[in-house]
């Protein structure tokens, strides 16, 4: 029998040792749930009071927070409208003025084509008559000139020694 009362004294142990654990886990877990108890306690009296201010100031503020983003809306609204007739107004203008220069440009063509057929015209109807006319005048003025001094000219030796013509020199 004296394993038996070595098993009975060790069991004994055992619960004693289990009640002193247990003992303890309660003590800890009283102690933990006064201080947890003192927290809520100033939560309650600190937090509570500031978290209903911020309800009454919410009341408070909420309609006029809505109006300002009521306000941010339509004025987002209208900008985008505006930006879009903008929008299209400059590219319009741009198409406008695209079309203006490639009228401009055309104008300014036909301009010089005219001008160059006109010059061209000018000179097969004004210029090539004047030059004609010069080279009568000339040859009026050379024979012209032949006739009155003289037929020619004699120098010392006898050798008939005649004039320059100054239409002979352009062609020397």
């Amino acid at each position: 029998m004296n394993n038996l009362s070595v098993f009975v004294a060790l069991t004994a142990i055992a619960v004693l040792l289990q009640a002193g654990v247990l003992l303890a886990l309660y003590l800890a877990f009283r102690k933990s749930s006064e201080r947890i108890e003192a927290i809520a306690t100033q939560v309650k009296e600190k937090v509570l009071p500031a978290v209903e201010q911020a309800e009454i100031l919410l009341a408070e503020v909420r309609p006029k927070l809505q109006l300002i983003t009521d306000n941010l809306q339509e004025s987002s609204i209208m900008m985008r409208d505006q930006v879009q007739r903008v929008d299209a107004t400059v590219n319009d203008t741009v198409d406008r003025a695209r079309l203006q220069i490639i009228r401009a440009d055309e104008l300014v063509s036909r301009t010089l084509d005219k001008v160059e057929y006109t010059s061209e015209v000018a000179q097969r109807t004004v210029m090539y008559p004047i030059r004609q006319l010069s080279g009568i005048m000339q040859g009026v003025t050379v024979g012209l000139e032949f006739l009155f001094s003289g037929r020619a000219r004699r120098n010392g030796s006898g050798r008939e020694e005649r004039r320059p013509v100054p239409q002979d020199e352009m062609f020397i």
